[in-house]
């Protein structure tokens, strides 16, 4: 006999949450900008630094995960440092983009292995 487990689905309010903070990640920017305060946090010219972004669009794009409620922000004397906000968010960028960085290291190993197609 095999289990099986039922799920309710969730309330078409939840869905529609989800999928806004899945549209908000779909920007490779934005993306980034979450994995890299996922390692800690940042100020805006370091995010910029890192990401490879010019400074007016890092701020925009944080901006948008501000109002959104995965980053939050905090004020040092005149900087203002970044953080994440929503640690489900974390969980899961990390979890997708790193098994398909993984991925993407065994794939390249592959090739130069000759073991590849």
């Amino acid at each position: 006999m095999v289990a099986t487990t039922r799920f309710v689905d969730p309330p078409a309010e939840v869905l529609a949450e989800a999928a806004a903070a899945f549209g908000l990640l779909s920007s490779p920017p934005r993306l980034h900008l979450v994995w890299a305060l996922a390692q800690g946090e940042c100020d805006v010219s370091g995010l910029a630094e890192r990401v490879g972004g010019a400074l007016p669009a890092v701020s925009q794009h944080l901006a948008k995960l501000k109002l959104a409620g995965l980053v939050r922000s905090r004020r040092e004397g005149r900087r203002v440092v970044y953080l994440i906000d929503d640690e489900d968010i974390v969980a899961t960028v990390q979890g997708l983009v790193g098994s398909m960085a993984e991925r993407a290291v065994d794939v390249t190993e592959e090739r130069a292995s000759g073991r590849g197609a």
